[in-house]
């Protein structure tokens, strides 16, 4: 396990877990990357453009990596505006691509993003599209320089879990890219599944914004996550799909 690196863009991760911080107070966020264990946390660059009151970048620590972004994009030359801007203040090369149209569902324009992931590629940048899962668009995204490929479970902030699990399983047998499950995941369990499934990291945010003890379920997310990472590296057993098969072999003896 040591050794079972998240790698993006050539950056190695020890953490499969990557926290959004769209929705905690900033005073929480510290303690949430603590307790999460991440290594990785989504930034929204309205909230780090400006030192009128507190900037998020205060509270997170040095050594997290920064994935800017592109949050209120409606398309992809907005989107392109706003990783740029998020370079010059110094949030580094990794960007999150998200482009929405839909105010009513928040569902991803995937065609722009497209456009948006193959742009910002050529201009050096680690590009993590979010997009709805469907795998011609998410093999246009391989082409277009993505670095990994980011599929809601379910509508943002819903925690609804993983509403479109086939689709996501389809993308996990099918890219030869880190599939990282985004948008949706409510509870630790889902999470779990995720990486059960062969999900190489996951998202979440709402889920513990929204949780009693923000610390504790990062911890139960962050536990989740590693037993769901085991779990698929070991080899899930077989399933049977008729009948069943004792699991002591003596069991025969009671009917000598």
């Amino acid at each position: 396990m040591n050794n079972d690196k998240l790698v993006l863009g050539g950056h190695e991760f020890n953490s499969r877990f990557i926290l959004g911080s769209g929705k905690y107070s900033l005073n929480l966020i510290e303690a949430a990357i603590r307790d999460a264990g991440a290594e990785i946390i989504t930034l929204a660059v309205r909230r780090a453009n400006t030192k009128d009151g507190e900037n998020i970048l205060d509270f997170i620590p040095k050594n997290v990596t920064l994935l800017p972004n592109t949050s209120g994009a409606r398309n992809a030359k907005e989107a392109i505006r706003i990783a740029r801007l998020a370079r010059e203040l110094g949030c580094g090369n990794f960007v999150k691509v998200e482009i929405m149209r839909d105010s009513k569902y928040l569902l991803p324009d995937n065609q722009e993003t497209i456009i948006a992931t193959e742009t910002l590629a050529n201009d050096g940048f680690v590009v993590l599209p979010y997009m709805y899962p469907d795998l011609h668009v998410a093999r246009d995204l391989v082409s277009a320089g993505a670095a990994a490929v980011m599929p809601l479970a379910s509508p943002i902030g819903s925690n609804k879990g993983l509403a479109t699990k086939d689709f996501i399983q389809i993308l996990i047998d099918e890219i030869d890219l880190p599939i990282i499950v985004d948008a949706g995941i409510g509870k630790p369990s889902q999470a779990c599944e995720a990486m059960e499934m062969g999900a190489a990291a996951v998202m979440a945010n709402t889920a513990l914004a929204t949780a009693g003890d923000l610390p504790l379920m990062a911890a139960a997310f962050r536990q989740a996550i590693e037993a769901g990472r085991k779990a698929y590296l070991s080899g899930l057993g077989r399933v049977l799909t008729r009948g069943a098969s004792a699991s002591d072999p003596l069991t025969g003896f009671l009917h000598d």
